[in-house]
C-alpha cells in the first residue's frame, strides 16, 4: 500500500501510516531481503506497537522448482531478515515466483524441488520462531500451487508443524469454485488471508462475494491474520508479474478510507473481530 522498499524511508512511512489507519498489523513486502533494514524496521515497529509479518515471491534466479538450493539460501537470508525485524511469519509465493509459468501443468520434479527447498526453509524459519506460510496464486501468475488444496497438500507432504496456508481472495475468486469451498478446504491450515477484491482495488467496489467469505471463515472459527490487500503504487517488475497495467484505484486514501471500514464492518459482522 505504502512502499515496496523496506529502506528507512520506506519503512517510516509505512508504520506511520498503518498507525493512522488504525492497522493491526502491518505487512512488510521482503521483495529484496539483502536490502532490507531490519534492526532499524525492528525499532520503527516496536515504538510504534505494531506487530509484521513479512512476504514475497522468489526472484527467477533462485526459483525452487529449478534452483531448490538456490531457493533455500534465498529464503533463509529473508528469513533471518524476517525474524530480525520481529515479524511472526514469512510467507506469500514462498514456492515460486510471482509470473512463473512453464506453460504447461507442473512435473512431478519441479514438485519434488519446490518441496525440497520448503522443507528446508521451513526447519529455518522454526528455529527463528517463525511460522512460515504458503500462498496460492492464480494460473496467471504461477502454475505450481493455485488452490487451497495444492496449498494443503504440499503443506501435508512436508509435515512441518510450523507451516500454515495462507489464502487471498483475488486469487481464490479466479480458481475456487467459490470462496467458501477454498477456505473449507484449506480450513485446517488456514491461519492467514489476503482480502483482496476481484480488480485488486477498492474492496467493497468489486465482485468478491464478502459474505461467503466471512460467513464461511466464521464457521470455521478463523482466528488467524486478516489482511487488506491493494496495489497502487508498484515497481515495474511486480507491475508486470501480477498483470497489472491500469490503476486499481484512484489513491492509497481511497482504499484506506472506503475499503477498510468496509472489511472491518463485515469482520465485525461475523464475529471475526
Amino acid at each position: 500500500m505504502w512502499t515496496m522498499s523496506w529502506d528507512a524511508e520506506g519503512a517510516a512511512r509505512a508504520i506511520a501510516a498503518a498507525t493512522e489507519s488504525g492497522m493491526d498489523f502491518i505487512e512488510i513486502a521482503l521483495l529484496d531481503p539483502a536490502s532490507t533494514d531490519a534492526a532499524l524496521g525492528r525499532q520503527l515497529l516496536n515504538k510504534a506497537g505494531l506487530p509484521a509479518v513479512c512476504s514475497l515471491g522468489v526472484p527467477e534466479h533462485y526459483w525452487p522448482s529449478k534452483n531448490p538450493e538456490g531457493a533455500i539460501a534465498f529464503l533463509t537470508l529473508a528469513l533471518e531478515k524476517a525474524a530480525g525485524l520481529g515479524a511472526e511469519a514469512l510467507t506469500g509465493v514462498v514456492y515460486g515466483g510471482i509470473g512463473e509459468r512453464s506453460g504447461q501443468p507442473p512435473t512431478q520434479t519441479e514438485l519434488d524441488n519446490v518441496a525440497t527447498a520448503l522443507k528446508a526453509a521451513a526447519k529455518i524459519a522454526k528455529g527463528h520462531g517463525l511460522a512460515f506460510g504458503i500462498e496460492p496464486v492464480n494460473r496467471y501468475e504461477s502454475h505450481l500451487i493455485n488452490t487451497a488444496a495444492q496449498g494443503v497438500a504440499i503443506i501435508e507432504r512436508i509435515g512441518a508443524e510450523n507451516m500454515f496456508l495462507h489464502l487471498d481472495t483475488y486469487h481464490m475468486n479466479i480458481e475456487e469454485r467459490g470462496a467458501g469451498n477454498g477456505i473449507l478446504a484449506g480450513r485446517d491450515h488456514l491461519r492467514y488471508i489476503h482480502l483482496s477484491e476481484s480488480d485488486r482495488g477498492t474492496p467493497g467496489q468489486g465482485t468478491c462475494d464478502w459474505d461467503e467469505i466471512f460467513a464461511t471463515l466464521a464457521a470455521i472459527g478463523f482466528d488467524g491474520g486478516l489482511a487488506m490487500e491493494s496495489f497502487i503504487n508498484m515497481p515495474p517488475e511486480i507491475a508486470h508479474g501480477l498483470s497489472v497495467w491500469r490503476p486499481v484505484a484512484d489513491n492509497s486514501e481511497q482504499v484506506i478510507g472506503q475499503g477498510l471500514p468496509f472489511l472491518k464492518g463485515k469482520a465485525a459482522q461475523y464475529g471475526l473481530i
